[in-house]
């Protein structure tokens, strides 16, 4: 054997060496100028992108224009386990008037979004109706994943202030209720912009069906799985020996479960996490859960950002000047503006329903929803909803990512 062969360089072995210097570097240089908890996410983007362009000879990894399925997989995993994890967090659901901003952010901001975005889909990006209603829906709800830093804390801290509960919840249940205007897209582009045909059974079975199953199968699951952790049987119980590998038994089993019967699985896992904390809530194993899925959910995410920026460079060829105005009105005027709305006449005090409104990142859930999308139907603008979607999520991350540790410490001064 040839000795030069020893040093012959392995791309997938480059690749895991340029993975783990990204994260470091993403984790680390923030702390140079800033004592605050590092604004990574942007940073793994970008830093993912310069590897691609940069550094010859790194493994290609497939287009998510043309091979959704593994896009679509690693992104549900790492949004399950999120909004669990969100769920996780809350200490305390009363009283229940908490809940009126959440519910105003679900049921009015998020339309509005959805609305805005679809008109602006048609008249200014020249996207099909069909095409159109799906970057509404994809771009409608916040991030379970990137929006850490503007959430409460983990269990048993009690940072519960009403902004950061606001968007803890939000962020936790808005991902399942965007899912029936992701299907409504898939009718229109099956079906036509024919509402006599459909509008009623997508009601039925896409709102109220999917989302009651989704709210029950959480439920249920939260119940059975407290059962089994803390009570059977007496003096072994799980909690006391099992290790946080449950959490994710938990979650993959309510989450596939739900979606075998046709609910909303997103939807099924925020509830498991938020029923689950409320059986022996001051047990120590919550933390546990909380903490072990927590680490599950920023390897998934690491690996998926950096794997998006490698991306970037293929999706934004197709990035025009309409798509830049489209997603500076949407981060910069529609959500703020919606959120705004939807939160007047709440116990927020303005600055509060500011920080809510703007504070809506969008990531790893938009990335889910389109690759759901595109593996179950050609749209005749999927290139131009990829570069756009891309860009959304580039710009949120980069604007909230680096400007959110300010917007916290002005909530601390109320």
């Amino acid at each position: 054997m040839q000795h030069d062969t020893f040093f012959t360089l392995n791309s997938y072995h480059v690749a895991l060496a340029v993975i783990g210097v990204i994260v470091i570097l993403a984790r680390w240089l923030p702390r140079l100028i800033s004592k605050r908890e590092p604004a990574a996410a942007p940073l793994m983007i970008l830093f993912g992108a310069a590897a691609a362009l940069l550094i010859p000879g790194l493994p290609t990894l497939p287009d998510p224009r043309q091979t959704p399925l593994p896009w679509e997989l690693v992104s549900e995993l790492t949004v399950i386990v999120a909004l669990f994890g969100a769920g996780m967090r809350i200490d305390s659901l009363r009283p229940w008037k908490r809940w009126i901003p959440t519910s105003r952010m679900l049921g009015i901001a998020m339309p509005l979004t959805i609305l805005a975005v679809a008109l602006l889909g048609v008249g200014l990006a020249g996207l099909t109706v069909a095409a159109a209603i799906l970057l509404g829906a994809v771009l409608a709800p916040t991030d379970p994943v990137l929006a850490a830093d503007v959430q409460v804390g983990p269990p048993h801290e009690g940072l519960e202030h009403p902004v950061r509960f606001t968007l803890t919840t939000e962020a936790g249940l808005n991902d399942g209720l965007a899912f029936p205007f992701v299907y409504l897209g898939l009718i229109v582009a099956a079906e036509g912009l024919n509402p006599g045909i459909w509008a009623l059974d997508w009601f039925l079975h896409d709102i109220v069906y999917r989302i009651a199953l989704g709210l029950g199968m959480g439920w249920v699951g939260g119940k059975a799985l407290g059962y089994i952790l803390f009570s059977v049987p007496k003096g072994a119980v799980l909690a006391e020996t099992g290790s946080g590998v449950i959490a994710l038994a938990g979650v993959l089993l309510c989450y596939g479960s739900t979606e075998l019967i046709e609910g909303y699985g997103f939807i099924a896992v925020a509830v498991l996490g938020l029923t689950l904390r409320r059986i022996e809530e001051e047990h120590q194993f919550h933390r546990q859960l909380h903490d072990f899925s927590e680490s599950i959910e920023h390897a998934l995410t690491a690996l998926l950002l950096i794997a998006l920026g490698s991306v970037m460079p293929i999706l934004f060829v197709d990035l025009t000047w309409t798509h830049l105005a489209v997603a500076i009105l949407l981060i910069l005027v529609i959500r703020p503006l919606s959120g705004w709305i939807a939160l007047s006449k709440t116990s927020l005090s303005n600055r509060d329903r500011a920080v809510v409104s703007v504070y809506g990142v969008r990531g790893i859930g938009s990335i889910y929803y389109l690759c759901y999308a595109g593996s179950h139907m050609e749209f005749v603008n999927e290139a131009q909803l990829w570069s756009l979607i891309a860009l959304v999520i580039l710009m949120s991350t980069v604007l909230h990512g680096f400007t959110v540790g300010w917007a916290m410490d002005k909530l601390k001064e109320d």
